[in-house]
């Protein structure tokens, strides 16, 4: 039985939702909610691509904003966290082994629902861990989009003070059998419920208390800390990126979105990854945190002017080698 959307107060479920579950080629049961555009002139479909720990419910806000501009939108819930299935018994913890794991469930979606049901173009919007996966499915070739606008992307991670040393101890206690374990001290609190001062995805505090009632309201469906076996894959997926060359063999035309005071993913590795992209461009917004679509309106509404400059945009051609076009940095 799929699991239902919710709404809360401040959070309603944007009207014309139609709710449907697709099965990966393992067996899993995903989450996933279409609307349809509420402008005249349709552009095609957006596919929303979330992050870890994220649930369609958190954009809901964002499908009213698309839906605006004229796009059918996808949203899914990856496995192991919103309404999707788990992998271990503690539906707390989005766990998987590999991040080859999520391609099986883009796959999915890509097969029942956008290619199935909704009209081309296709787009991708993807924040966080969902730009990783999807600037790997677009420089191994099965990205399903033909433009892709990542927001944050985890590149790299800033918000572990030695890097390479927790890497080399998540595969260390991966290998001794701890991998479905919470990372050390992690708990089964999702982080969109902590407290505001002090936190990591915004400084908009309105919008922050719309996502922790949201994710209170989903319950496990905000899933808490990340396992050591998904750390351990997240450090296996980032390490590709660092090679200065695989930029370069990523031919889809890429909006890149970097976080200026982003305490989660590493803003500076964003921005040499984005440079190399031989179809970028690039865009840095001062002062945004890890979450740009929920941050204050004044970076929101840069944001929503860079999208739409470049969505849905045109078969633009891929100039060889070349490097990415100039990074603009917004203020």
């Amino acid at each position: 039985m799929t699991v239902p959307l919710l709404a809360t107060p401040d959070n309603p479920i944007p009207p014309g939702a139609t709710l449907l579950t697709v099965r990966t080629a393992d067996g899993l049961s995903l989450r996933v909610a279409t609307w349809a555009p509420t402008a005249r002139v349709v552009h095609g479909t957006v596919c929303l691509v979330q992050g870890r720990a994220e649930f369609i419910e958190k954009y809901f806000e964002t499908v009213t904003e698309l839906r605006d501009r004229g796009f059918h939108v996808v949203a899914f819930d990856w496995r192991g966290q919103g309404g999707s299935d788990r992998t271990v018994e503690d539906p707390h913890k989005g766990h998987v082994d590999d991040f080859s794991e999520y391609r099986l469930d883009l796959a999915a979606v890509e097969a029942q629902v956008m290619e199935a049901r909704m009209p081309r173009p296709f787009f991708g919007l993807a924040h966080s861990m969902g730009g990783a996966v999807c600037l790997t499915a677009s420089r191994e070739g099965w990205l399903p989009f033909s433009r892709l606008v990542v927001l944050a992307p985890m590149v790299a991670i800033c918000m572990i003070r030695r890097p390479k040393a927790a890497m080399r101890l998540a595969a260390f206690l991966r290998a001794l059998g701890f991998g479905r374990r919470y990372v050390p001290g992690g708990t089964a609190i999702s982080i969109a419920t902590k407290p505001f001062p002090n936190n990591r995805l915004t400084a908009d505090p309105i919008r922050y208390a719309r996502n922790a009632a949201a994710a209170l309201a989903v319950g496990a469906g905000a899933v808490g800390d990340p396992t050591i076996g998904w750390l351990a894959a997240a450090f296996r997926a980032m390490r590709r990126f660092e090679d200065p060359r695989y930029p370069l063999g990523i031919r889809v035309p890429v909006l890149v979105v970097a976080a200026g005071a982003d305490p989660v993913c590493s803003t500076p590795a964003v921005e040499r990854f984005a440079a190399r992209l031989a179809a970028g461009h690039t865009i840095t917004l001062r002062g945004a945190r890890h979450e740009i679509l929920m941050e204050r309106d004044a970076i929101r509404e840069q944001f929503w002017a860079a999208f739409d400059a470049f969505v849905p945009g045109t078969a633009a051609p891929v100039h060889g080698e070349a490097q990415g076009e100039a990074k603009a940095e917004v203020a």
